[in-house]
């Protein structure tokens, strides 16, 4: 498809890796600029199909701001007070299928309801079936506000880890944090989460998205292994109790292979493992990692579906399992066999397909790994995805009824889980003070990075100002000489480099528009956003090389500062009123500002550069 003005873009492009757009509407300074990714810049003609669907939007009035900001576009589909709940959990969030009221978890339109009930199976035709909110999320990514209370996740989570003991062993708790959100704002909550009468056996904690940040030097993740351990301590998780810290990506599969051979020889099959973390760590997307791997019983992925995967907080709302297989002598066995051929490999070796879905991780992530299975079961079967004819409704028309005759489904037999063990996934415990429950859906999406992140990096003098779209902001007020500060935050999120002089009327007329990005609205959305409020810091620099502390903005991403050696530095940092802003010290990635390329010339931002991935589990050509 052709694009207007795309050739002129793709020179450029491949001239520079990056975009600065001087502020309209005021006399031009160098010191204002806007810095975003090049393929971020947006087309002209889509930018006015979106500000007249923004225009009508607020034609509606506030109710539809309202609506808009919750997510509550509800498709056609009434509820049936009448229907007794069905006892049949949704396969997506593990919530319990119901067609009474649409405001609570697992609902499903009672018309759908009733054709997936009306055959001699009665409430068995709801297996496999998903809720309209799972559905949402998979097909069209948009979420439906639920009558859910974070004391009702925790609930969930405290009352499934008090169960009596299987077997006559406490679980294994697989605690899940986002690396990115160090110090993670849940882990000190483990304690009480746990207390004394939870029979937990022991607790193995996983650093999940290591994928997504740059290696800033040699060695960069036993530093984050250690920040990891160190946060452990912190939150003060029983002595003993911890049985060992590791580093993956659930999304391209670094570390998977290392985990499940951690699990399988420390733990072997002697209870049930449930996964435990923040929403947005990243634990259903484990969850079906861990459900394609060797840890899983062979047969299990014909039967049990996916967890439904979303940037919108809170997705599992109940607890979903797999069988987890015995790893008997033979089958460890078998297994390194296959792990030792695979290492051997080069990528040159690979087939088409592997080599496709590899390279397609590569843009992904900076570390990719490959997850295979040892253990196959005789049927093949492709991948499991939510079937858009068993739930066919759309956006703007009623629900389909389909009349064909659903596929039978295959269950597991009674001796293959009679003793089983079970891995579960629990609800995330949700974020309080969090960014991310002040946003839209379309909004998370820009805020949550999905792709390696490339940081930014911008030399300020005293009485400038960097903006992270209009969700956070650092003023430089007082320092003898320049600091580097590099911004470390999904790609997608616009940095705006101002003066303390223009800094507010740059908020107050950008904040809601194209130019800060998000939040997005308009001047209706910014009335009911938070005000960004201050908080001073100051710090004194260890050297041009190596950072001195990162500025935390929420989940929003953060703001890495380096200055020469002895430098005290006065800064104002900002984030919206009832977030967390957190000054971290150490930095996550010390020596962040050393992946940039030259400096632009006359303006305060370098090049960015992006570091190449690396495949963990695969002979390089240089080795073999």
């Amino acid at each position: 498809m052709h694009r207007p003005g795309w050739g002129l873009l793709a020179r450029l492009a491949r001239a520079r890796p990056w975009s600065v757009a001087q502020r309209r509407g005021a006399a031009v300074r160098d010191e204002e600029e806007r810095f975003v990714f090049l393929e971020y810049e947006p087309q002209p003609e889509l930018e006015a199909a979106r500000s007249e669907a923004v225009a009508a939007e607020h034609r509606r009035g506030p109710a539809a701001g309202r609506e808009r900001r919750a997510g509550v576009a509800v498709p056609p589909g009434r509820p049936d007070p009448a229907v007794p709940p069905s006892g049949v959990s949704c396969s997506g969030c593990g919530a319990e299928l119901q067609c009474r009221d649409g405001a609570e978890p697992g609902f499903v339109p009672a018309d759908k309801y009733r054709s997936l009930t009306e055959g001699p199976g009665g409430v068995a035709g709801l297996r496999g079936a998903v809720c309209q909110r799972c559905w949402l999320l998979a097909h069209h990514g948009r979420a439906l506000r639920l009558q859910l209370p974070p004391e009702q996740h925790r609930q969930v989570v405290s009352a499934a880890l008090r169960r009596p003991s299987r077997h006559g062993r406490g679980p294994l708790l697989l605690y899940l944090l986002d690396v990115l959100e160090l110090p993670d704002p849940v882990l000190p909550q483990l304690p009480a989460l746990l207390g004394p009468d939870v029979p937990a056996a022991g607790l193995l904690v996983v650093g999940n998205k290591v994928d997504l940040l740059p290696a800033d030097s040699p060695g960069h993740l036993g530093r984050l292994r250690q920040r990891l351990e160190a946060a452990c301590v912190q939150a003060g998780l029983r002595r003993g109790l911890l049985v060992d810290v590791r580093l993956v990506s659930a999304r391209t599969g670094f570390g998977l292979e290392g985990l499940v051979s951690r699990l399988q020889r420390s733990w072997k099959c002697a209870g049930d493992v449930y996964l435990l973390g923040a929403t947005n760590s990243g634990k259903s997307t484990l969850f079906n990692a861990l459900l394609r791997s060797d840890y899983c019983k062979s047969r299990a992925p014909d039967v049990v579906d996916r967890a439904t995967v979303s940037p919108w907080p809170g997705t599992t709302l109940n607890l979903l399992k797999f069988p987890i297989i015995n790893p008997t002598c033979d089958r460890i066995f078998r297994r390194q066999e296959r792990l030792k051929e695979e290492a051997l490999k080069t990528e040159d070796q690979l087939s088409s397909e592997e080599k496709r879905y590899l390279n397609r991780l590569k843009k992904q992530g900076y570390l990719v790994g490959r997850v295979g299975r040892t253990f196959q079961h005789q049927k093949s079967s492709p991948l499991i995805e939510f079937d858009p004819d068993m739930l066919s409704y759309s956006i703007d028309e009623d629900p389909s009824h389909s009349h064909r005759k659903p596929k039978e489904r295959e269950e597991f037999t009674y001796n293959e889980v009679k003793d089983a063990r079970w891995c579960f996934d629990t609800p995330g415990i949700v974020k309080e003070n969090c960014v991310l429950n002040l946003l839209t859906e379309k909004e998370v999406k820009l805020v949550m990075p999905t792709k390696a992140i490339i940081p930014r990096t911008f030399i300020l003098k005293p009485g400038m100002v960097l903006f992270l779209a209009a969700l956070g902001r650092v003023d430089y007020l007082q320092g003898e000489k320049p600091a580097w500060f590099s911004v470390v935050a999904s790609n997608l999120l616009p940095v705006h480099i101002s003066t303390l002089s223009n800094a507010d009327a740059v908020y107050e007329k950008h904040a809601g528009q194209e130019l800060l990005k998000v939040p997005m609205g308009g001047k209706e959305r910014m009335k009911e956003f938070p005000p960004l409020v201050p908080q001073d810091i100051t710090l004194k620099g260890v050297g041009t090389t190596e950072a001195v502390a990162d500025i935390k903005l929420s989940s929003a991403g953060w703001v890495t500062v380096t200055a020469h050696k002895e430098e005290e530095l006065l800064l104002r940092a900002y984030a919206p009123r009832g977030t967390d802003l957190v000054v971290r010290e150490p930095p996550l990635l010390p020596y962040i500002s050393s992946i940039r390329g030259a400096r632009i010339a006359g303006s305060a931002a370098y090049r960015t550069k992006k570091p190449p991935s690396l495949v963990e589990n695969l002979k390089t050509m240089e080795n073999s």
